[in-house]
């Protein structure tokens, strides 16, 4: 049989006549087609998904948003050609019959895998030239081509399926918000520069030269001061920018947040408050994984520190840390004996049944332990009542007795040794405790678990400079308030600051707030701020504090994270609509870019290019 003619494809083309009893594009979305349907005349419009070349019958999967929808066309139909000649990626509108499938060739896969479209109508809407990425495979073609083409990659099921997630759950955030009360609104995008804990984005002022714009890290101040205008509880899915380095769960230039704020409430209200919505949430999209109840757990930050060597605690991860310097004091194991007299701690891990793991298994971590800057990772291990491995002999009865009623280990357990400065056996610590849970697959992959971190310092040390510094939000009430600032070692004062963690990511930050003008003058004067400054920098605030301020407080948890939590994706990326690369660069608009002269003079800024290597 001669081949059918080929037709040139171009938009607009309508190959075989189209009936005006049907919608110009569709009848049907290509994901709604059922059993029921076959015998109808329909119409579809889409992409070209896949094509499957069977001789005489070609295969197509036409793909939109809702579905993918199986059409076929045979050889001696006059469009034949014109669909053979489609590429992948092709728009086309398609009008045939709906016809059941074959028992043997159900695709039980997909929803409308019980029937297929007979194509009798082709119209080529949108041709498609070569693709620099396939969007029917999960091949990963590299950061840069995914997001130069990101709108091609955001046809891809994953992606796509991940936005789609994004929406639900923002709209789902929404429904909770207003259901207890909450009223959404929106605070200025223009602001003033606010020491948040990142660099601001400036904009550049036309009508008052020499002066900036800030884009909001958070809209903290606004926050609290529709609080201090007479609103009880404010929400807002509020945009934040922050000019910082990129990491797997933080995102270069902005990003959204649940922003919070309510009044006449302590701390426990606004738990109160987050954990139905965050718990609501995580079991509404969570795909079937258990849920950590309401009340969510509450560890001071010292603890936190202590068990798990971080803020962000995985609670997945059964082993926690036990100080056991004492332990080891005066021993005849020098390595830790010599350490601790130098003002080293010892910090331990008890790992469940490993006991019985093979030698290899200790030498493989004690290996990674010196890769990582540590002297290595001394254990014991116990089996049938007795204390075994190379350090063991150092600890006699009454020491492994001790050892025992401070870790709780049983029979059948190894504990692990870190010998270190306090904060480096911490940070060691944590590495190793995550490392150890993974190599023995310890953490619990089908639940999410929630706990909040309480008690944060309100200051801390400068590691560089050694000044005092805010540790948290500077807006913080301290814990003891004017009392606690005039009397108290500042690097001793707890804050009402907490931060809410799920699976080891934080997913928020919040606060109770400072109400009081005379407690924020002296909390900014402990950490180097002059009264005039604050009062330049804050004035707007310090203004409203002085009019009759209600005790307020609140919280904000990343909307883009908890969706990389439920999505099951490990970078942030993939469950953002148009990322920047890790240098902050968005190759699919060319931003950032230079701009023309005449511009910059309007802006009245010149622009002074760093010198080059070779300068």
């Amino acid at each position: 049989m001669a081949s059918p003619s080929r037709i040139e494809l171009r938009p607009g083309n309508v190959f075989i006549g189209v009936g005006t009893d049907m919608h110009e594009y569709r009848t049907h979305r290509c994901g709604d087609l059922r059993i029921e349907h076959a015998g109808e005349k329909v119409r579809l419009s889409g992409w070209i998904h896949r094509k499957r070349d069977h001789g005489n019958l070609l295969f197509v999967d036409l793909r939109d948003h809702y579905g993918i929808t199986q059409c076929v066309v045979d050889s001696s139909s006059p469009i034949f050609g014109v669909v053979e000649d489609a590429r992948n990626e092709t728009v086309i509108c398609v009008t045939g019959k709906v016809v059941p499938r074959s028992d043997e060739t159900v695709n039980s896969s997909i929803p409308t895998g019980e029937v297929e479209l007979v194509i009798q109508e082709v119209e080529v809407l949108g041709p498609a030239e070569t693709l620099p990425l396939q969007v029917n495979s999960d091949e990963d073609y590299g950061e840069e081509t995914r997001l130069r083409f990101r709108f091609l990659d955001l046809r891809r099921d994953r992606v796509h399926s991940n936005i789609v997630l994004r929406s639900r759950v923002i709209s789902d955030i929404r429904r909770r918000m207003t259901e207890q009360g909450f009223v959404e609104f929106q605070t200025p995008i223009l602001t003033s520069t606010s020491p948040e804990g990142a660099r601001d984005f400036l904009v550049p002022s036309r009508l008052h030269p020499g002066q900036f714009y800030a884009l909001p890290q958070a809209p903290q101040q606004f926050k609290q001061l529709i609080m201090m205008a007479g609103f009880d509880r404010y929400f807002q899915i509020a945009p934040c920018f922050r000019d910082e380095d990129a990491r797997a769960d933080r995102s270069p230039g902005e990003f959204y947040q649940l922003d919070i704020e309510m009044s006449f409430v302590t701390q426990e209200d606004v738990f109160a408050a987050l954990e139905p919505v965050l718990n609501g949430v995580f079991n509404e999209f969570g795909d079937g994984k258990t849920v950590t109840a309401a009340p969510f757990p509450r560890i001071p930050y010292e603890d936190a520190m202590l068990k798990y060597g971080t803020d962000k605690p995985d609670l997945r991860n059964p082993i926690e840390m036990s100080d056991v310097t004492d332990v080891w004091r005066g021993t005849d194991f020098k390595i830790f004996a010599k350490g601790i007299e130098k003002g080293a701690v010892v910090r331990a891990l008890p790992v469940p049944s490993a006991a019985n793991q093979p030698r290899s298994f200790f030498d493989k971590l004690n290996d990674w332990a010196r890769k990582e800057g540590a002297g290595g990772l001394g254990y014991i291990l116990f089996q049938d009542g007795e204390a075994k491995g190379p350090i063991a002999r150092f600890l006699d009865e009454d020491r492994l007795s001790k050892l025992q009623n401070i870790t709780g280990f049983e029979d059948g357990d190894a504990v692990f040794f870190v010998c270190e400065r306090a904060e480096t056996a911490a940070e060691f610590g944590a590495l190793a405790r995550t490392r150890i849970a993974n190599e023995l697959e310890l953490i619990d992959q089908n639940t999410f678990k929630f706990c909040w971190i309480i008690d944060y310092p309100m200051y801390e040390l400068d590691p560089r400079t050694g000044t005092l510094e805010f540790s948290h939000n500077p807006f913080s009430m301290p814990q003891g308030g004017l009392e606690a600032l005039e009397a108290k070692d500042p690097l001793d004062i707890k804050a009402f600051q907490y931060d809410i963690v799920c699976n080891g990511i934080e997913l928020s930050s919040g606060a109770i707030r400072n109400h009081r003008p005379e407690i924020m003058y002296k909390a900014f004067e402990l950490a180097g701020y002059a009264a005039s400054e604050v009062e330049a920098r804050f004035g707007g605030m310090l203004n409203a504090l002085k009019f009759g301020a209600p005790p307020h407080g609140g919280s904000a948890p990343g909307i883009d994270r908890i969706v990389m939590l439920l999505a099951g994706e490990e970078n942030i990326r993939e469950v953002t609509m148009f990322p920047m690369t890790q240098q902050a660069q968005d190759l699919m608009m060319g931003a950032p870019a230079v701009v023309s002269k005449s511009h910059l003079e309007e802006l009245h800024v010149r622009v002074e290019m760093p010198p080059t290597k070779d300068e």
